[in-house]
């Protein structure tokens, strides 16, 4: 088991940015975030192995960058230019799956209680 703790979702203004945390009780190597927009289905964003090798879906790509310190078991998600359809709750989720990749990411074992962005205009 994993336990998976989110933190420093809140508001700010398009063109901002935020940095979300994301502390493991233990190693996995397939860390991730997803997003849940209101109305919308949950999507993965950005994932990051125990290598360090990352993904991103091409919405967030070039804004957003998904890092890891597996000596303290934490995963970030810098995210800057945010835009109001970056709104969404974020979720944490971890595997560990010796390989994994973007689409793999909605099977994950673990997963946060998620964290709130709110970009207003």
């Amino acid at each position: 088991q994993v336990q998976l703790v989110e933190s420093g979702g809140g508001s700010v203004q398009a063109g901002g940015s935020l940095r979300l945390s994301c502390t493991a009780s233990k190693f996995a190597n397939c860390m991730a975030w997803s997003r849940q927009a209101p109305g919308k289905e949950r999507e993965a964003i950005a994932l990051i192995n125990g290598g360090g090798g990352d993904s991103y879906v091409h919405s967030v790509k070039g804004r957003f960058t998904i890092s890891r310190d597996n000596a303290k078991n934490i995963v970030y998600l810098e995210m800057n230019d945010l835009k109001p359809e970056d709104t969404a709750t974020y979720y944490c989720a971890a595997d560990f799956a010796r390989l994994c990749w973007t689409s793999d990411v909605p099977g994950f074992a673990f997963w946060g209680q998620g964290t709130r962005v709110t970009v207003s205009s």
